[in-house]
């Protein structure tokens, strides 16, 4: 359940475009074809589905305080925290290398097609933000950190794909002159952020149930708090 929610949360709640507007260069220049859109976005799933779970590892092994424990206790105290910026660019680089080397192997119109921007998934600030984010959230296992990659490249391929469909389309609409290009993009991308802000209410039924329980037990110890100090007063009196 846990992973689920997690899951349902990184693409629809937290996403990455919608929810922070991460990665919002290649959202913008690739999506003008579906073709191109799906290609890219597969491309950031894989690296987001490998990267962040990585990192993780660095994370709790290397760059944590005291992280380095597991090499004896005279490396308890150490700090590499202030590493952990150049270490997530680093395994994100290597791994876009990687889909860089594949994609031109065996597909090389969509590497022609995808241009600059595939190597440029190296300082997408999506990618990044998916392991800043993971630290930051401090996501306990190996296998919640991969879910959260996974769905965290899915939420901005579906952010992607969305827009570049409907850009194939309004091509053929009548769009006022001052609003073709971006113009017209950067509106409906705000009208889409909103419609995702609707899902925010998808995984709150828990915590309003962990908030009635809290109030309710509140209001008991009041009462019983009333009850003994009514004790007190008549024994005192």
């Amino acid at each position: 359940m846990e992973h689920l929610e997690l899951f349902l949360k990184s693409i629809f709640i937290d996403n990455m475009v919608f929810a922070t507007f991460l990665g919002m260069c290649s959202y913008l220049a690739v999506s003008k074809k579906v073709s191109t859109a799906v290609g890219l976005g597969a491309a950031v799933i894989f690296v987001l589905a490998i990267t962040v779970p990585l990192n993780w590892l660095l994370d709790q092994y290397l760059l944590q305080p005291g992280a380095l424990s597991w090499l004896g206790e005279e490396y308890a105290t150490y700090d590499l925290s202030f590493l952990s910026f150049i270490m997530f660019i680093a395994t994100i680089a290597t791994m876009v290398q990687l889909v860089e080397i594949v994609v031109e192997k065996f597909s090389p119109s969509l590497y022609n097609s995808l241009g600059i921007f595939l190597p440029l998934i190296a300082v997408n600030c999506a990618i990044l933000g998916g392991s800043l984010f993971m630290q930051s959230r401090e996501i306990p296992t190996l296998g919640l950190a991969t879910t959260y990659g996974i769905g965290s490249g899915i939420g901005w391929f579906l952010a992607i794909l969305a827009i570049a469909a409907i850009r194939e389309k309004i091509r053929y609409s009548n769009v006022p002159p001052a609003l073709r290009g971006l113009g017209i993009t950067f509106i409906i991308t705000g009208l889409m952020a909103i419609g995702f802000m609707s899902f925010g209410g998808m995984l709150t039924g828990g915590d309003e149930e962990t908030a009635k329980e809290t109030k309710s037990a509140k209001v008991d110890t009041l009462e019983d708090t009333e009850k003994e100090l009514a004790n007190n007063t008549k024994v005192i009196e």
